[in-house]
């Protein structure tokens, strides 16, 4: 009887835990590397962009950088030229936005003052709003930094990864809005 009852027990547990297995894999964040690939909205060019948890607020490559009155509030107009990462092309295009805010960035080098403006970026099949303070960095490896405000958003980061997403947006892809964004009490705005 033990037996039997044993083996009658055993499919119905091991189908338990099956469908609970099914149900915790639905509910685990995703996983990004520390170097995934990502795209400028609606530009749509491809850009490396380094996931970097030392870094709080965002970087973006960006020249020509002039700061102007619109309505009176501050703009900026920049260029962002780099390598299309799909085609191997140089491309650039230039922007304008509004200064979301100003940096003061301190570092080994001193202090910097940056504007930080909202640009929208793809990451895997989701676009978010976030903000970017615009520096030059074409000595830098990477176009893109992205700090500790839009990996919170992301899900998880593994360092021993690298291009675990590919950027697959379009206009109908959801938007995470940078004012709907919650930020943990350390980080703040």
């Amino acid at each position: 009887m033990r037996t039997a009852l044993r083996h009658a027990l055993i499919p119905l547990l091991g189908a338990c835990l099956l469908s609970g297995t099914a149900a915790a894999d639905d509910d685990e964040p995703e996983v990004y590397g520390w170097v995934e690939k990502t795209t400028i909205e609606p530009w749509g060019v491809e850009l490396k962009a380094k996931l970097d948890s030392g870094a709080l607020t965002s970087s973006m490559q960006a020249e020509d950088i002039e700061e102007f009155e619109r309505d009176g509030e501050d703009w900026v107009r920049f260029e962002i030229e780099v390598e299309d990462e799909a085609t191997g092309e140089v491309v650039s295009q230039q922007f304008e936005r509004e200064v979301y805010r100003r940096l003061l960035l301190t570092g080994a080098g001193g202090q910097d003052r940056r504007p930080a403006v909202l640009l929208t970026i793809c990451m895997g099949d989701t676009r978010y709003q976030e903000q970017f303070s615009l520096e030059d960095r074409d000595d830098m490896n990477y176009p893109v930094l992205l700090g500790r405000r839009a990996i919170q958003d992301l899900g998880e980061l593994d360092v021993t990864r690298t291009f675990t997403h590919s950027p697959e947006c379009d206009e109908d892809s959801p938007l995470q809005e940078h004012a709907d964004k919650e930020y943990d009490e350390d980080i703040g705005i």
